[in-house]
């Protein structure tokens, strides 16, 4: 059954937002993507063709995320919605399969090979979502962008071609930089902790053992078991640094250098890292590149690495 405006205000997914909804450029392609990752990538693909609406901002956490009146006004209008997937947007699953059958609603990560993807700590069957943290998999996500874009507006589908094939160029040279930066990270320090599990294909990616206080999801528990163990660990050996994440709280990890200070082991914060949302609009790191620029830059500087002060760029907007 297609959904039609009168058939979503019938089914209460919307009442008066709808009609207040912003209006959107009549010349340009309407997308509203729910992260801000797969909104700087469409974006970049679609240059002055798109109009892009972003549903997430910065320091928003897509696990919890649940769509507001205006989001749902926003996504009926547009001409095509971009959602992550792979229950990423967990709250929001059952509303995007019923939205899908208006035909404009596509699950960017839907064309990734599933033998390149992680199975989920929590939940049978499904993968762990957070593949932009390895660009190379973020490369197939461009491509169905690209693909997508092509389909649903032919008429510059020779504009997003070439746009996609210089992100893409741009993806790989990010992917070397982090091969180079964090190779130079002594083997011993290449111990990665942050809140919640989000960097499982960035270690698997740069060789990094991975290590989240709470789950794949932040939706999981913190126990205080998993905080002493975790504080065992880090006394045993010898790990010197853990990081915060910008989307999550960071009640936890400070526990846990408390923890570890408490048995006379100093832990220091190595950072602040982007795990599920972007830094701030209008910045560098605002960007999809920028973001997991400055990851890298962070980890490898925290850790004993190697890395220039403001990063592949000289663009990061502090040394780390």
């Amino acid at each position: 059954m297609r959904i039609t405006r009168r058939g979503i205000l019938a089914a209460g997914f919307v009442g008066a937002a709808l009609l207040a909804a912003p209006g959107w450029a009549a010349d340009k392609l309407s997308v509203v993507a729910t992260t801000g990752m797969i909104a700087d990538t469409t974006r970049q693909i679609g240059g002055d063709a798109v109009e892009v609406k972003a549903l997430m901002g910065p320091g928003v956490d897509p696990h919890a995320y649940r769509q507001t009146r205006t989001d749902i006004a926003a996504m009926t209008r547009a001409d095509l919605v971009l959602w992550h997937g792979l229950y990423l947007e967990a709250q929001m699953e059952d509303f995007f399969h019923k939205l899908e059958t208006r035909g404009n609603v596509v699950a960017v990560t839907d064309t990734l090979p599933r033998d390149m993807l992680k199975g989920h700590d929590d939940y049978a069957e499904k993968y762990d979502p957070h593949v932009w943290m390895d660009p190379k998999l973020w490369v197939f996500v461009s491509a169905h962008i690209r693909d997508t874009l092509s389909e649903k507006d032919p008429k510059n589908a020779g504009k997003y071609a070439a746009n996609a094939t210089a992100f893409i160029e741009g993806l790989d040279r990010l992917s070397q930089y982090g091969d180079s930066t964090l190779g130079s990270v002594p083997d011993e320090a290449r111990v990665l902790l942050t809140a919640h599990d989000a960097f499982g294909y960035f270690g698997r990616a740069y060789g990094f053992e991975v290590l989240g206080i709470q789950g794949i999801s932040t939706q999981s528990e913190a126990g205080l078991n998993r905080i002493g163990e975790l504080v065992d660990m880090l006394v045993d050996r010898n790990i010197g640094a853990v990081f915060v994440e910008s989307s999550v709280s960071d009640r936890s990890i400070r526990a846990l250098s408390e923890g570890a200070a408490a048995r006379g082991h100093d832990v220091v914060i190595g950072g602040e890292l982007f795990s599920d949302a972007m830094g701030k609009d209008g910045t560098y790191e605002g960007t999809y590149v920028g973001m997991i620029d400055h990851n890298v830059t962070v980890i490898a500087g925290a850790l004993g690495g190697t890395p220039p002060a403001r990063g592949m760029q000289d663009k990061l907007s502090a040394g780390f």
